[in-house]
């Protein structure tokens, strides 16, 4: 099976609500709309890949239960290849999510079982990848196709959110590393962004530390730069992260330059950041692009 982008980790299904305030404590407030859809910083990027107008595959965990057949439905509905996802009987992982009339959000997940997909549970000996992206929730099944990967020199990428067992064991796999900038400063640990860049780039050849509104810092081999966030008024922010990594794993498979893939991905992102939800809500390529001449 060949695949543009081979996208592991994590599911959930999300539940938002968009809020007129922060709520006190015991208050009480209506919400002012109400999404429910699937979510998860790789199933997302699989979505974002699939719009893109790639072939992307999802490999996670979902359970047997409304949520995960809902979730199912949903990656498959949008050209996601679902034939890597493990169903079992614990309940797909849940978020609510509130929405502030900022665009930024609380966000409160749940999981019924903190246990990870064994290591040989899904068959990936037949699978042809040019990309792999994993988000660090599935460890056991991630580190091995990582290594193989490597021998056959098939890109790779870590979407390293937080620090945790996952990102810790799949850090120096990959060849490129796209965190967090709590990841950073956690990681390092280092008080500036700036700092933690140079720390992580010592053990990693192309890092990128995406810091929201404002921007990214990078560093690849020698070279270091600053990327500003595109300006646009943000409705949700939610998943504006995932979009980053599954636009910019779309354009190491178009084989595109470094410095238009980071704005590439920059300005999807932005995008995204127009609409109510985490599902990527992507316009045409055609149209990131045009915004990206137009900023």
């Amino acid at each position: 099976m060949k695949i543009d982008v081979l996208c592991i980790g994590a599911t959930s299904h999300d539940l938002y609500f968009t809020i007129p305030h922060d709520p006190k404590s015991d208050e009480k407030m209506v919400a002012d709309q109400f999404i429910s859809c699937g979510g998860g910083p790789a199933s997302n990027a699989a979505m974002t890949v699939s719009q893109l107008g790639h072939k992307s595959a999802f490999a996670g965990y979902l359970g047997n239960d409304f949520y995960g057949e809902t979730h199912h439905h949903e990656l498959a509905d949008a050209g996601v290849i679902t034939d890597f996802i493990v169903h079992g009987d614990k309940a797909t992982p849940l978020s609510v999510i509130l929405v502030k009339p900022n665009g930024e959000r609380l966000l409160v997940n749940y999981t019924e079982s903190q246990d990870k997909i064994p290591s040989g549970s899904i068959d990936f000996d037949n699978v042809e990848a040019k990309v792999i992206l994993c988000d660090g929730h599935e460890p056991d099944i991630s580190l091995p196709l990582l290594k193989s990967a490597r021998k056959r020199r098939t890109k790779s990428i870590l979407d390293a959110g937080s620090v945790h067992r996952g990102t810790r064991m799949l850090l120096n796999q990959v060849d490129y590393l796209i965190c967090s900038e709590k990841f950073a400063i956690d990681y390092t640990p280092d008080k500036s962004s700036a700092s933690a860049l140079k720390k992580l780039a010592q053990n990693h050849a192309r890092v990128i530390i995406t810091m929201g509104k404002a921007g990214l810092i990078w560093k690849a081999n020698s070279e270091t730069g600053i990327i500003p966030a595109f300006e646009i008024e943000a409705i949700d922010s939610t998943g504006a992260g995932d979009v980053f990594h599954g636009a910019f794993a779309s354009c190491l498979v178009e084989e595109r330059s470094w410095d238009f893939s980071l704005k590439f991905a920059s300005a999807a992102a932005a995008l995204s950041c127009r609409y109510f939800g985490g599902r990527p809500k992507l316009p045409p390529k055609c149209e990131i692009l045009k915004f990206m001449r137009q900023a």
